[in-house]
């Protein structure tokens, strides 16, 4: 019977045994779980309460020259690579490999021992031919000889001149003269070796002055003209600038690209710009503008808008050390310059701005400035290699 009776009371306390257990586990884990958030929000506020080490600068204006920039190719005013419109074997060469000739300086001569021959064979026979003429001509005036016997002499003695003049000019071909003044390259033929027509000798380029050819947008069209002022840069000369001047604006935009070739005339005395280098180049344009400046790294460029953090001091902590506090500003961008941009809108000048360290900043971060190390902010930085 008591075997029974436990029986019934175990099967009525069971559930309530499982419920008590569950809700003591329930509660255990509950008291636990909001123990760590409390910890994490403690880590959290104490995290967001550090102050953050940054580098600042002071924004300041700057006077900025609007110009245009482009990447151009030098061309030679005059260039050619000559050739010889006849074929033959080399008899003398006149030059030297670099030489500087005048216009109508003998380079190089072909053997023409047969055309010589033949010139002095057709001479003879125009030399005969006026002989003959003159003769006829003083019978016709006598009534020796009719009109038609000295027409036919007169014909015969322009043939023969034509032919003489014909052959004179086949020897020419066989001299290889400088068409205009210039520095020569390095000749790619030998004393004695036979030529085909067309082969190239050496090349010949006119350096000084020397053409620049580029390219620049058709909205650019309104700000350049004839005769404006360029600067150049070469890296094969960092440290050089040079100077020169637009000599011509093609009159048609290329309908593919939509730009405008452009071509300046630089002086070169010292033949330090070749054919063929490439150059970067600076048009100014407009007057001077006076721009808020910053370096590039302080501005945060997002989809939603670029931001920079500025600087504000709120006087003294508890502990009497300043208490600066960064605020984040939407800053509209203008031109930028080598590692400098310019600020339209948003920042002031003499306000403080954040230049590095900016990524763990939120409105309200406590900063402390260290501007032992700053940004490179160069209108034209020139990197080198290491």
């Amino acid at each position: 019977m008591f075997k029974s009776i436990w029986r019934g009371i175990k099967r009525i306390w069971r559930p309530f045994i499982v419920v008590v257990v569950t809700v003591v586990v329930i509660g255990v884990i509950y008291m636990t779980q909001v123990k760590r958030d409390a910890q994490i929000k403690g880590f959290l506020a104490g995290f967001a309460n550090q102050k953050q080490t940054v580098s600042t600068v002071t924004a300041g204006t700057d006077e900025w020259q609007p110009t245009m920039n482009a990447v151009g190719t030098f061309r030679a005013v005059n260039g050619a690579e000559l050739a010889l419109e006849s074929a033959g074997v080399v008899e003398s060469i006149n030059f030297k490999s670099g030489d500087d000739v005048e216009a109508g300086a003998m380079l190089l001569h072909l053997r023409a021992d047969d055309d010589e021959a033949h010139l002095h064979s057709l001479e003879a026979v125009s030399e005969l031919a006026q002989v003959t003429y003159d003769r006829d001509e003083r019978q016709l005036k006598a009534q020796a000889i009719s009109q038609a016997t000295l027409d036919i002499d007169a014909a015969n003695l322009k043939n023969d001149k034509a032919q003489v003049a014909q052959q004179k000019a086949l020897i020419d071909k066989k001299t290889l003269r400088a068409p205009f003044a210039g520095h020569l390259g390095i000749r790619s033929i030998d004393l004695g070796q036979y030529l085909a027509a067309g082969t190239t000798v050496v090349t010949l380029q006119a350096l000084d002055p020397i053409f620049l050819d580029f390219y620049l947008p058709q909205q650019a069209l309104d700000e350049i003209k004839v005769g404006q002022k360029v600067a150049v840069k070469v890296d094969t000369y960092a440290d050089k600038s040079f100077t020169g001047e637009i000599s011509a604006i093609s009159p048609k935009v290329d309908a593919a690209s939509r730009n405008v070739q452009v071509r300046a005339t630089l002086r070169n005395p010292d033949h330090l710009l070749l054919p063929g280098m490439y150059a970067s180049i600076d048009i100014n344009t407009g007057a001077p503008q006076h721009y808020v400046t910053l370096p590039s790294t302080a501005i945060a460029f997002n989809p939603y808008g670029s931001t920079v953090f500025l600087v504000d001091d709120q006087g003294k902590d508890d502990k009497g050390q300043p208490k600066l506090v960064a605020r984040q500003s939407f800053v509209t961008t203008g031109p930028a310059r080598g590692d400098q941009i310019s600020v339209l809108k948003g920042v002031n000048e003499g306000e403080t701005v954040v230049t590095a360290g900016q990524n763990k900043l939120h409105n309200g971060s406590g900063l402390v400035i260290n501007n032992s190390v700053q940004p490179t902010a160069e209108a034209n930085p020139n990197p080198k290699d290491q």
